[in-house]
């Protein structure tokens, strides 16, 4: 932290402008070094930058944001220089000679910025969720965390736990009863409704099915016209489709976004016992797993010899020996595209039912483990009739709260967490 960083922040060169950022204690030497002053906060300034032997490197804008208002706590410069390998390499190399200075290592602006106190780890979470995001819903979600949805609720909870100790420690104070009676009125049903709304939290979907998202398994005996269902619902022709049977032999998976919504498709091989050699028997294991995976399979066999909850679809529609299905999801033909587009339309409806809804603050798995510690801690507390006891997993419920944003935490996850980010952030 006593090092000042310095990354490219805008992207891979080339591009029209390229960024580079400056934290910490040198910043403002850095600033005054290349640019020959530093321009007043918060104005983008022109100037042209040259070396410690006064070779001009470029033409910039600087902007200088004293700390510790800043997005990592710190001094804060930006070199807004052109776009070109060459212009951004020469300015590294004018900052890589001043005493202190240094490259910044991946995540770590973001890093700081937690350090220092500007951010939470739900909201540095959000964050490295956010430059992940390939999706509209990924989008979403990810913002609402990273704009401190999430953070702001967990400090609320952690204000009324507060509370709820204080009142624990008043009735130790004042009684010489150690016992539940001595506590307020509504002390319980207070800690109950904490409680609840925790488990509603707790109910939501996980961030983390976003990463993966929706999974759709098309499953069926061969020849049932999975892999060409699988080709026109990704839009690719990823499966070989062929009359012989047995020619899909291993799961095919492919991502795809459908109306900003994420998917995973997964092809299957024919689903038999009789004639199968020893490799498509492999084939039909794994499609046997990856049915128990699944959030929804479209089933192509005959009616009702699927998996439990599966989706009928009646396909090949424009086949002569189309034979139709009477609780059929959805009718259509793959080759003709007919039935396609509804299809498509209902699985998204169905996903997006079940995936965090657009907007909503998400919990990802290792904010759901913190959560429910607390929502363990505070049932132990309703359970108990000693106030010593009661106090004590109000306690543990306080430091899963604190886990689960960031004030008590350990360095190992630290580094993985902040280790996800691009150098530049």
């Amino acid at each position: 932290m006593s090092d000042t960083i310095f990354a490219v922040s805008s992207g891979a060169p080339p591009a029209a402008i390229g960024v580079i950022r400056v934290s910490g204690p040198a910043a403002r030497h850095a600033v005054k070094t290349l640019a020959g002053r530093v321009p007043e906060p918060r104005r983008a300034s022109l100037a042209e930058l040259r070396d410690v032997e006064e070779r001009l490197l470029d033409q910039a804008l600087i902007l200088w944001f004293p700390g510790p208002a800043t997005a990592t706590g710190e001094d804060l410069a930006e070199f807004h220089c052109h776009g070109g390998r060459a212009v951004l390499r020469a300015v590294e190399r004018a900052l890589e000679s001043l005493e202190g200075v240094r490259a910044a290592e991946p995540g770590e602006f973001t890093r700081r910025a937690f350090a220092n106190g500007r951010i939470d780890l739900a909201e540095a979470e959000g964050l490295a969720d956010l430059l992940a995001a390939e999706t509209e819903l990924q989008r979403a979600s990810a913002i609402a965390n990273a704009s401190g949805a999430m953070s702001a609720k967990v400090e609320s909870w952690r204000e009324q736990v507060l509370h709820l100790s204080a009142q624990v420690e008043a009735a130790l104070d004042f009684s010489d009863e150690d016992d539940v009676e001595q506590l307020p009125e509504g002390f319980t049903w207070n800690m109950a409704r904490l409680g609840s709304e925790i488990a509603e939290w707790l109910g939501r979907p996980r961030s983390d099915r976003l990463g993966e998202g929706f999974r759709v398994v098309l499953a069926g005996p061969p020849n049932s016209g999975k892999s060409t269902l699988f080709n026109a619902l990704i839009e690719s022709e990823a499966a070989i489709t062929s009359a012989i049977a047995g020619t899909t032999r291993d799961v095919i998976e492919r991502s795809v976004a459908i109306a900003g919504v994420p998917f995973t498709f997964v092809d299957t091989a024919g689903l038999r016992v009789k004639g199968s050699d020893e490799i498509e028997a492999i084939g039909i294991d794994r499609a046997r797993e990856q049915l128990r995976r699944a959030d929804v399979v479209l089933w192509l066999g005959d009616e009702e010899e699927g998996p439990e909850n599966a989706w009928e679809i009646a396909a090949r529609m424009d086949a002569p020996d189309f034979a139709p299905k009477s609780r059929a999801m959805s009718t259509l033909s793959a080759v003709s595209g007919e039935g396609v587009a509804a299809l498509k339309a209902l699985l998204v409806d169905t996903a997006r039912e079940r995936l965090p809804k657009p907007g909503e603050a998400a919990l990802n798995a290792r904010q759901h483990d913190r959560l429910s510690e607390a929502a363990t801690a505070l049932r132990a507390a309703q359970a108990h009739s000693d106030l010593l006891l009661v106090g004590e997993e109000l306690r543990r419920a306080r430091l899963a709260f604190d886990r689960l944003i960031g004030r008590a935490t350990t360095e190992d996850m630290l580094d993985a967490l902040f280790g996800r980010f691009c150098i530049g952030k």
